[in-house]
């Protein structure tokens, strides 16, 4: 079975890379942490939706599918880092955080995340396109 791309997509890049995924039939998986984001994602058709309570450890089990490479979307400091504690288990490929911010790149490397890329442009094709996307799927 292939791994699993996990994504959080709680903005409208993060929704571009969804539909982008989709388009090339790449298997992945959205993980959201309210209803809100939950429904967003079903109005993506996104067929595998992980939900998550923040705030309840219990819940952060590691999913049955397997996951491999995953890309957080940055809408807040606080939800990324959290996402980072939680999945960074949940894999041995690199964690990459999408941001508009250039504040943050040290706190996220230090929680876990391999890859921090400061986007202020909506483009994410080139996180399909470019060669660690298709390192991480042959390894």
């Amino acid at each position: 079975m292939d791994d699993y791309i996990l994504v959080s997509a709680p903005n409208v890049q993060g929704e571009d890379f969804i539909k982008q995924l989709q388009r090339r039939h790449i298997p992945f998986a959205a993980i959201v942490n309210n209803k809100t984001e939950y429904e967003r994602m079903l109005v993506l058709h996104v067929n595998t939706i992980i939900v998550i309570n923040t705030n309840d450890e219990a819940t952060w089990r590691v999913p049955e599918l397997p996951i491999g490479r995953i890309f957080l979307f940055e809408r807040s400091l606080n939800l990324c880092c959290r996402y980072i504690q939680i999945c960074r288990s949940w894999t041995s490929k690199s964690i990459c955080v999408i941001t508009d911010s250039t504040n943050p790149r040290l706190i996220y490397k230090g929680m876990g995340a391999n890859y921090v890329i400061h986007s202020g442009s909506g483009e994410t094709s080139f996180l399909i396109s470019n060669d660690f996307m298709t390192e991480s799927q042959n390894r």
